[in-house]
């Protein structure tokens, strides 16, 4: 992809990065080397297990970087209270920004009225603690009929953004394998014609690369969860992309043992 067509620069990609820090077989040194690349790249937020906020907290410290926590992760099956519950706890100990799971199940039985009042409920807690929301569809268990009436419904609550996947909606594929497509183009452009301009796009789950993350900001896409952060902004250097990151980018930091998320 030719950089030129592009007036964005390294700092600008980062700052579209939710650094993911999700996987179920994290250590604490993981999790502590993730947040300090975090800090190092600039990116918007880590993106945090429930367990892992205040942690995240104490290490961002100082930094630009906001801490994200995901909830009723990764099935969205909690029963509403415990999602609010979640949420308030979160923000308490310090979170900007909620990742909550829609129920699949009741989208797919098309109980509709239960999906709205649960995300209702949650944007509620949301904006009343100053936090914002993220719905995740988890887009791969869905036809596109029921992303349509997500987008619908997210549009009258009046989300902050909708948000493809969780990058563990695991679904069984023709070849007998558990597997998912994550963001798709199709997808992406399906829940940009049917939000609301003011409801932002997240594109979680198969953004590994540059290239893949320039065709989603393209489709409109304003954040991204991602693991391969060091590597896509590494490469934007290297591609020529104007500016550094936040801080600056010097050698590379090793997260070779860190386990990948999205």
């Amino acid at each position: 992809m030719n950089t030129t067509a592009y007036k964005t620069t390294v700092r600008d990609l980062a700052r579209m990065i939710d650094h993911s820090l999700l996987h179920p077989t994290m250590t604490d040194a993981q999790f502590d080397a993730g947040c300090a690349l975090a800090v190092r790249y600039g990116v918007a937020t880590v993106c945090v297990k429930p367990c892992d906020v205040p942690r995240a907290v104490e290490l961002l410290k100082g930094s630009a970087v906001l801490v994200c926590s995901v909830i009723g992760f990764p099935h969205g099956n909690s029963h509403t209270s415990i999602k609010i519950l979640e949420t308030e706890l979160a923000i308490r100990e310090g979170a900007k920004e909620i990742d909550m799971v829609a129920n699949a199940g009741k989208v797919l039985g098309g109980n509709l009225a239960y999906v709205a009042a649960d995300i209702k409920a949650v944007n509620d807690a949301c904006i009343t603690r100053g936090a914002i929301l993220k719905v995740i569809f988890e887009n791969d268990y869905l036809q596109d009929a029921h992303i349509i009436s997500l987008c619908e419904i997210c549009t009258k609550i009046g989300v902050a953004f909708v948000k493809t996947s969780t990058g563990y909606g695991f679904v069984k594929q023709p070849n007998g394998d558990y597997n998912y497509k994550g963001a798709t183009e199709h997808h992406l452009k399906l829940m940009r014609a049917y939000c609301s301009e003011k409801i932002q796009i997240k594109a979680a789950g198969g953004i590994r690369t540059l290239d893949e993350l320039l065709r989603a900001r393209a489709l409109g896409v304003t954040r991204i969860g991602a693991s391969a952060t060091e590597a896509m902004l590494n490469e934007a250097v290297q591609r020529g992309f104007p500016g550094e990151s936040a801080v600056g980018i010097g050698p590379a930091l090793s997260t070779s043992s860190t386990p990948s998320g999205y």
